[in-house]
């Protein structure tokens, strides 16, 4: 027995097994090996799977000398201990032809307690726990529920933004100049595509072929990308508009942010592809059931890509975005107090303002920074996020339909979205 935060705390064999040895020989050594794998490639899957996934990179190993015991009559039981309750499952070490193996927790079961997990296995070889996503069936169906109603009724106010775009463009000849209508329907069109892939991928009794699989999990990054980047130059715009304040003349301007918002992430998927990232992703219940899979990454052996070309973009476009909304409603909430003398009328106006412009640059998706904090933070994350094309909608019309009554209050939001640029050779 270890201390109280050693891993594993304890190892037992079943009686069964020695007495199955008695007679054959009259020695045998037992070994219990604890390894710390770190950094390095040690039982690591090919393509890397990142150490921190298996919990405190500790392993235990446990054989009779070259004897291969296995399957077991009564399990062997092993005991780690954490401070927390982390969403694990057991695996053991399965060797392969050559010198490769793989985790699998065939054999195993689990058992969660307060500050330790107990790992019950049919067989001698090496054991870590392995943290995965894991959620129940009833919470995983509801979340999906909840994606699909939003996401529907996003795709039907993200095209109805496109359709009110192009009688805009045909009533309005003004509209044809204007670049932030055209940044904000190249927003409604990829993330109407981004719902779309994820209805695609949701939306089916079992994952498809390898091929099948590979190209929708590459079609789903795709569009998820060009979301995330085209909110990212939603505050770029937003930046050029309020921040900088002077009239800034690029030449082609929304052909350079087009080359920006679809060929960025294009550049980002063919590396990733390249490296074979794409395929069948699980989430697991606690009894390591799974409760639904997905075409996106590899589960295990493509999770430094996910990390790298997934969290660590949205990180960059997370705080670039923020800063920007930051900065702007400071402007906003500053500049008309000082030249009107605080009207309650232009705060609220002001909030208004704010709340869609956040809808432009995002703001929905931040709440997933939340998510660790529990299952309720991961349903206000779905329910919100997926009505993002809703509020995307709300804003637009109410930008360029204001009210009688409100057309000479608005004119100074709708100065706040525009930004007069010329192209020039």
């Amino acid at each position: 027995m270890g201390d109280e935060h050693d891993h594993p705390d304890r190892v037992r064999l079943p009686r069964s097994l020695f007495e199955s040895l008695q007679g054959n020989r009259s020695e045998v050594w037992l070994a219990i090996t604890i390894l710390d794998i770190g950094p390095g490639n040690l039982f690591k899957v090919r393509r890397g799977l990142d150490s921190s996934h298996v919990l405190n990179n500790r392993l235990v190993g446990l054989s009779l000398g070259h004897i291969p015991v296995g399957p077991l009559v009564e399990p062997l039981e092993i005991t780690f201990s954490h401070q927390h309750l982390p969403t694990v499952s057991p695996q053991a070490w399965q060797l392969l032809r050559g010198s490769t193996g793989h985790w699998s927790s065939t054999g195993c079961s689990t058992e969660l307690r307060a500050k330790r997990t107990i790992c019950r296995c049919n067989h001698l070889t090496f054991f870590a726990l392995l943290l995965r996503p894991i959620l129940d069936q009833a919470t995983v169906q509801a979340l999906v529920r909840i994606s699909r109603a939003g996401c529907g009724a996003s795709m039907i106010f993200l095209a109805s933004t496109v359709i009110l775009y192009a009688a805009l463009r045909f009533y309005r000849q003004r509209f044809k100049s204007e670049d932030a209508p055209k940044i904000h329907v190249a927003l409604s069109i990829s993330l109407f595509l981004l719902n779309l892939a994820f209805f695609i991928n949701v939306e089916r009794d079992r994952v498809p072929l390898d091929t099948v699989c590979w190209i929708q999990g590459a079609i789903f990054h795709y569009f998820l990308l060009c979301t995330f980047t085209w909110m990212g130059l939603e505050a770029f715009h937003l930046y050029l508009v309020v921040i900088k304040v002077f009239n800034t003349y690029f030449g082609h301007y929304f052909l350079k942010l087009s080359l920006v918002g679809w060929g960025l992430p294009a550049l980002i998927v063919i590396g990733t592809g390249s490296a074979n990232s794409y395929g069948r992703y699980a989430i697991y219940d606690k009894m390591n059931g799974t409760t639904l899979q997905l075409c996106w990454f590899h589960e295990k052996t493509a999770l430094s890509a996910l990390y790298i070309t997934v969290h660590g973009y949205f990180l960059v476009t997370f705080l670039f975005s923020a800063v920007v909304l930051g900065l702007v409603a400071w402007k906003i909430f500053t500049l008309p107090s000082a030249t009107v003398g605080r009207e309650q009328g232009l705060n609220w106006k002001g909030v208004l303002t704010v709340l869609g412009l956040s809808s432009l640059v995002g703001v929905t998706w931040w709440l997933a920074i939340l998510t660790p904090l529990g299952l309720s933070t991961i349903y206000v994350f779905a329910l919100f996020n997926s009505l993002q094309g809703v509020f995307i909608f709300c804003w637009f019309a109410t930008l360029y339909f204001p009210s009688r009554g409100t057309m000479s209050s608005s004119s100074g939001t709708a100065r706040v979205d525009q930004v007069h640029t010329t192209s020039h050779e």
